[in-house]
Order: C-alpha cells, then sequence, then structure tokens
C-alpha cells in the first residue's frame, strides 16, 4: 500500500507567499481559502511550474527540477478559474471525449461539436475539468472550479472528482470559498494568510483567523 505523500511541499516561497511546507497524501482532498491578494492562485501556479519559485516540490518522490515542464503539468494539472481555449470548436480540444462523464457533468451529448465562442461560464468551466482530467493528473490544482455552477451542477463536479481521486489515488487542493463545500470534500482546511498557511479547525473560519 503506498503510504507516502503523493505531494510534498518544501520551503516553497513565491512574491509574498511563504516559505510554506506541506504534504498531501494519495487520494487525499485539502481545501484553501483566505482574503483577495492572499496568493492562492500564485500557489497553485508555483506547485505547477507555471511561475518561478524557491523551494521544492515532489510528486511520488520525484522533484518538479527532475522532471520536464510539459510531463510536471500533466502530472500537476492546474484548472485555472478562466480556462484558455485555442481552437474553434470543443471537439478540438480532446483526444478522448467521454459521452458518458459529459452527460455526467449535466452537459448535452452534442456539446462536442459546440464552437467554443458558444459555451457559457459555467459550460467552460466543466468541460475545462474534463479536458484536464483526461490527462490524468496525479495531483489537482483547483482554482474555484465550481464558482459559476448552480447548487446541481456543484454537486455533480464533487461527485466526478471525488470518483476521479478514489480510481487514480490523485490528490488536490482545492480553492473554495464556500463552507459547506469544504465540509463535503475534505476533511483538512487550510487558510492562506500574511503569507503563511494556517490549518483551519472547522468551516467557520474559513475567510481567516479570529
Amino acid at each position: 500500500m503506498d503510504r507516502g505523500p503523493r505531494l510534498e511541499i518544501r520551503r516553497l516561497t513565491r512574491r509574498h507567499v511563504g516559505p510554506l511546507d506541506l504534504s498531501l497524501a494519495p487520494g487525499e482532498c485539502v481545501t484553501l481559502s483566505g482574503p483577495s491578494g492572499a496568493g492562492k492562485t500564485l500557489l497553485l501556479r508555483a506547485l505547477a511550474d507555471l511561475d518561478p519559485r524557491q523551494g521544492r516540490v515532489l510528486l511520488d518522490g520525484v522533484s518538479s527540477r527532475d522532471t520536464e515542464p510539459h510531463l510536471w503539468r500533466r502530472r500537476v494539472g492546474m484548472l485555472p478559474a478562466e480556462s484558455a481555449w485555442w481552437k474553434d470548436t470543443v471537439r478540438e480540444h480532446f483526444k478522448h471525449p467521454d459521452k458518458a462523464e459529459t452527460e455526467r457533468l449535466g452537459l448535452p451529448p452534442e456539446v462536442m461539436g459546440w464552437t467554443v465562442s458558444r459555451l457559457s461560464t459555467g459550460e467552460r468551466q466543466r468541460l475545462a475539468l474534463l479536458r484536464l482530467l483526461e490527462i490524468g493528473p496525479r495531483a489537482l490544482l483547483l482554482d474555484e472550479p465550481t464558482a459559476n455552477l448552480d447548487p446541481a451542477g456543484t454537486l455533480r463536479v464533487e461527485r466526478l472528482l471525488s470518483d476521479y481521486m478514489a480510481r487514480h489515488g490523485a490528490c488536490c487542493l482545492w480553492i473554495t470559498h464556500d463552507p459547506a463545500q469544504v465540509s463535503r470534500v475534505s476533511r483538512r482546511h487550510l487558510i492562506l494568510w500574511g503569507g503563511t498557511l494556517r490549518e483551519a479547525p472547522g468551516p467557520e473560519h474559513a475567510e481567516g483567523p479570529s
């Protein structure tokens, strides 16, 4: 049985954030919140090796420094708050579209044939998640993935991610400001405040220390 950390952060520093230490176990989801400008997105981008930073990040004991950047970003996958789309149609962004998974997120089967310009913000958000999961990341970095979804859509995304982590042993660092979501998807909740991470005793403390 794999008992070591899946994702490990050692003395990570980026701008006003850090140094930070954090470990996520296989299958573990950790939620993260904090005030605007605290550096939550900066942290995710640093972990995905999208921005320069100091310190070490390891996946299954292998450092990002010893991994080609494009391979690292497949294994440590980030879902930004606003996803990028570079081709005209949805289908062109997928290698093997999964009809069942698409319908599971409440999207019509014909969505793959739609132009990207036709998509609503919530549809883009869900499709960007499917696009990320298609490449099979071992660690997920999620920047408010359900912010533009209604309650039913939010629950669909939460169930899909829970099943993915259970099947693949993937860990997840999930930015959210919804206390109810914190209690549903994670057993550990962290607050980024003043450049440091603090363990929150409960979802009522999601926005900052008392």
